[in-house]
């Protein structure tokens, strides 16, 4: 009787270790963070995500939000078809009002829906690449506008 009790727990503790590693092995640990804090700026983003979304921003947004995210420059009034032309993404315009799950949302399916002409993106970007396109503009954003963004998407 004591030895099918060893078997049971050496059965139960090789079935907790094995869960134990797989599910470690198969969680999403690579899949892109916004709740990690960078601990030199206090953001949410790293160094890398930053370099990342550079080259992203680079190859894929700098054609109509121009160098370092700075938008058109009359990114508020109507083009004569009737769509905006692309606002500012470094803290001068609108985009620090909005949470992470907005701009992967505009990211995502475009600016056509809310006025602009922006391309989805859904399926051009990885995810890991969306986020470091965020990163990268995010970056650009002062101290206040960062904290005022920060603040405005606290979870309630």
């Amino acid at each position: 009787m004591m030895r099918s009790s060893i078997n049971k727990t050496g059965l139960l503790t090789t079935f907790i270790v094995a869960t134990s590693v797989l599910t470690t092995a198969c969680s999403d640990q690579g899949a892109p963070s916004i709740s990690a804090s960078n601990e030199t700026t206090g953001r949410w983003y790293s160094d890398q995500q930053v370099l990342l979304g550079k080259q992203v921003y680079d190859a894929n947004c700098i054609d109509c939000h121009n160098p370092k995210a700075r938008g058109t420059f009359k990114w508020k009034q109507p083009l004569e078809d009737g769509t905006y032309p692309p606002p500012p993404l470094n803290g001068s315009a609108h985009a620090w009002h909005h949470p992470i799950s907005a701009l992967m949302k505009t990211i995502n399916d475009g600016g056509i829906e809310i006025g602009g002409k922006m391309p989805p993106f859904r399926e051009v970007l990885k995810d890991d690449e969306k986020v470091a396109v965020i990163a990268y503009f995010q970056s650009f954003w002062n101290d206040e506008i960062y904290s005022r963004w920060q603040q405005r998407n606290q979870p309630k």
